[in-house]
């Protein structure tokens, strides 16, 4: 019931049309980075060029995230949102062109730049679309950051399932194209949305600094969070390769994305009393405890529980992040701060990889969540001795102008 109550509080905020274009646009943001790998691997013949795309994909999204929000948070998001659409769309079709094509790897790296800078953010422009749209109501800001957290993690999961199911039926080129379609139809549609922009015009660049202590200490959580996911990317696919058992990879992962799901749909049950610093510290406990799971499996069905385990604090913890940044930064700057924390878990999450490939390599293919166990645990040691209700105290926010109404 509590969770029905507040899927209501939210759909009435958000309104359900603009929820479905918010879902299948930030799809392709999903299906981008597997889809690049697989279509420029299958073209060039080689997994390193594939890597070098992908990479170069991941770090121009981690970079030019935060400046689209902050153009968003300037200029208004339709008129950005708007733009990124129309070039994003424009660049994954090209990559598509430039691979099929034969052309040179640094053509292909430039395509992929220019996909991971025009990303719309439309995940973390959603949020900060609802927290603005909220107008200072608690209970309708955190329903509304819940709903996302869980439209987030349905896409992190459904984005690479289609990249797979579309390589295998008629080839990767095509998942690629599926994205551009759904980048530049849905992606505009959500920009165009009437709750994309206050009446009055986009609001003013606040004076106040962006980074402050508590925004910082949210930033290396996510980091640390982002850091578990690339270490257990690597130690997914050097277990189930060790077994004999190498397609099962994406499902096993797949169930990292299914269970966290679930888990976000179940916060809203939690009672109020829970408040975001001590969900904070128990969802990080629960990270630690399905971490120190996984160096001890025995098999692939072993993996899969332990992955799906490790799933069930995902959402938790990225939700009440999400909902902490939201005390934490000027209200004017939260499409940019939201951007920043999404790029915070990119650059860790590839950083994450490195080090979980090279531990694989040297000591056996159990060893990459050796770095899983210890950036939980290091996350788990800044929630104790952070998350509390002095270091996250909730900011004044200024008088705004009315919104509309959401309208579908």
């Amino acid at each position: 019931m509590a969770a029905r109550s507040t899927f209501r509080t939210a759909t009435r905020l958000t309104g359900r049309r603009v929820l479905l274009w918010s879902l299948l646009g930030r799809l392709p943001n999903a299906m981008c980075p597997i889809g690049a790998l697989l279509l420029v691997s299958r073209e060039t013949g080689s997994v390193w060029q594939g890597s070098a795309v992908t990479g170069a994909l991941a770090t121009a999204q981690a970079v030019g995230g935060p400046l689209v929000g902050r153009l968003a948070d300037r200029r208004g998001q339709r008129r950005i949102g708007l733009a990124a659409a129309a070039v994003n769309a424009t660049a994954i079709l090209a990559l598509v062109a430039a691979s099929t094509a034969g052309a040179a790897l640094a053509v292909q790296i430039g395509f992929a730049v220019l996909i991971g800078a025009s990303v719309p953010l439309v995940g973390p422009l959603s949020r900060s679309r609802w927290v603005r749209l909220a107008d200072g109501d608690r209970a309708a800001t955190a329903a509304a950051l819940w709903l996302d957290g869980t439209v987030d993690e349905i896409s992190f999961t459904a984005g690479p399932a289609l990249i797979g199911l579309l390589a295998g039926l008629a080839g990767p080129a095509w998942g690629l194209l599926l994205a551009a379609a759904l980048v530049g139809v849905c992606g505009t549609l959500f920009a165009r949305h009437p709750t994309a922009s206050p009446p009055g015009g986009p609001r003013q660049r606040s004076a106040e600094r962006l980074l402050n202590p508590a925004y910082g200490l949210l930033l290396a959580g996510m980091a640390l969070l982002g850091i578990c996911f690339g270490s257990v990317q690597v130690g997914v696919t050097a277990v189930t390769e060790a077994y004999g058992r190498p397609g099962a990879a994406g499902l096993v992962y797949g169930l990292l994305g299914g269970t966290s799901a679930v888990a976000g749909l179940a916060t809203a049950a939690l009672p109020a009393r829970w408040d975001l610093p001590l969900r904070l510290r128990w969802a990080t406990v629960l990270l630690l405890a399905a971490s120190l799971l996984l160096p001890a499996v025995g098999g692939v069905g072993a993996l899969a529980a332990a992955v799906g385990c490790l799933g069930l604090a995902v959402a938790p913890q990225m939700i009440t992040m999400f909902g902490l940044a939201e005390r934490s930064v000027p209200g004017e700057r939260l499409g940019e701060a939201m951007a920043a924390l999404v790029s915070s878990i990119t650059l860790a999450q590839s950083a994450g990889t490195l080090a979980a490939g090279w531990a694989a390599q040297r000591y056996g293919p159990t060893a990459p969540f050796t770095v899983t166990c210890g950036s939980a645990a290091a996350a788990l040691l800044l929630a104790l001795c952070t998350a509390t209700d002095r270091t996250y105290r909730r900011r004044p926010r200024p008088a705004e102008a009315p919104v509309p109404a959401a309208v579908g």
